[in-house]
């Protein structure tokens, strides 16, 4: 039996269609498809892991390039106030950011720098064992995802998180985005966020947006398991350093020094 649309006979139905197609044809293109095919391949890899070669970094002096450009494409809200301070990355005293990775003939101008911080994106992380709703988990490929809509706000990962690496919304945070970037979710009031290695770029075929912003190759970003990949290449040559190694976090940012 041929089922008939409710109102609209067969040849309506294709008149109807002709017309829209017509009037989308006479539209110009999304900028977004013009700048993002939807037909990108989506970037893969087995260990996602990310260089800061902190003396390209200081080449640069108060360079804020992949700072403005991560927040832009977030939707980060910017306060004002260091109380109600967001941010996904950042910088920090390189005492701060590195307590227990000073020796004794250290370059005196890298211990005086502020270095990049961010979510570690661990192997071992301890946020996602605390969440009570699984809002946050990680990935086959090492990304530690958040999904806002299933935070409660109990900031038991921020408690669990050993670096400061997560910020929590105590304001409504939409009326502080300069300009909302559209292709990216905003959040609410009473939820956490944080970095999450661009996973939504990732899937376009995209790089992380900082990596992008950074015209030194001060930020490195690869498969750390394999072994012809560049971040592989880089660190055999070059010695590196993790955040907090003795806590067993397995951290996946690497600073090269």
């Amino acid at each position: 039996m041929t089922r008939k649309l409710v109102g609209v006979n067969r040849r309506g139905f294709f008149k109807i269609a002709g017309v829209t197609a017509l009037g989308l044809a006479g539209r110009p293109a999304l900028p977004l498809l013009a700048q993002e095919p939807i037909w990108a391949e989506p970037l893969t890899a087995k260990r996602w892991a990310m260089l800061v070669d902190i003396k390209a970094c200081m080449h640069k002096g108060g360079c804020r390039d992949c700072v403005a450009a991560c927040h832009r494409v977030h939707n980060v809200p910017d306060f004002g106030n260091p109380k109600d301070d967001v941010k996904w990355i950042w910088k920090e005293h390189y005492g701060e950011a590195l307590p227990d990775q000073k020796y004794e003939y250290m370059p005196g101008e890298l211990e005086q720098r502020d270095v990049l911080v961010f979510c570690n994106h661990c192997d071992n992380p301890p946020c996602t064992r605390v969440c009570p709703t699984q809002a946050t988990w990680k990935r086959e490929d090492g990304v530690v995802m958040m999904d806002w809509h299933r935070c409660i706000g109990c900031r038991y990962c921020i408690a669990a998180c050993p670096y400061g690496s997560r910020s929590f919304n105590w304001r409504d945070p939409r009326p502080h985005i300069g300009e909302i970037t559209p292709e990216f979710p905003t959040r609410t009031r009473g939820v956490v966020e944080k970095c999450n290695f661009c996973e939504e770029r990732l899937a376009k075929g995209l790089p992380p947006a900082c990596v992008e912003a950074c015209r030194d190759r001060g930020l490195l970003f690869g498969d750390l398991e394999d072994p012809n990949s560049e971040v592989r290449r880089i660190l055999r040559v070059r010695h590196a350093i993790r955040r907090k190694p003795a806590l067993g976090t397995q951290p996946q940012v690497y600073y090269l020094v």
